[in-house]
């Protein structure tokens, strides 16, 4: 579908979005910054956004909250249960907006760790394929890659920290 940067963007059914990235990172580090409120506060969003609220009880039916703001000031909520987690390794949780009844998503994460890169691949189930197109029309490829972006230099930056 799409390559933006170094981030990778599939359709692999009518349903579904697939992201891939490779980070030079541990998987341990990204699983924790996927995770851990404190290094999501510094990477998710896209460039020029902020995230005000970033809420996780991190177990199996534990839930998520995120509000991202955009730099136009418009707050978006996201939330979720997380239905499967094994550390460093995957995570599937569920995702609805808070202001647009889109139905729930069910977003699949896996992380591969070789010779110090971390294989990212996250799968996001939508429940329709009109959904899927109006978020993927929307930007997601672009907002995701931006957000990658930022995260790698996170990620770097707490490698070299490490060393």
């Amino acid at each position: 579908m799409v390559e933006t940067a170094d981030l990778k963007v599939t359709t692999p059914s009518e349903r579904e979005v697939e992201l891939t990235r490779i980070f030079t990172a541990p998987r341990n580090l990204v699983f924790d910054a996927l995770t851990k409120p404190e290094l999501l506060r510094k990477w998710y969003g896209p460039a020029g956004w902020t995230l005000d609220v970033c809420d996780i009880d991190l177990k199996v039916g534990g839930g998520w909250r995120f509000v991202v703001r955009r730099p136009d000031g418009k707050a978006i909520g996201q939330k979720g249960l997380y239905r499967e987690i094994v550390p460093g390794e995957r995570i599937v949780n569920t995702e609805s907006w808070e202001d647009w009844d889109a139905g729930e998503c069910l977003v699949t994460t896996v992380l591969n760790e070789e010779n110090g890169k971390t294989t990212f691949r996250s799968t996001i189930l939508f429940p329709s394929q009109e959904v899927r197109d109006t978020v993927v029309k929307a930007g997601l490829e672009h907002s995701a890659a931006s957000s990658y972006i930022k995260l790698d230099q996170l990620l770097v930056s707490v490698v070299l920290e490490q060393d």
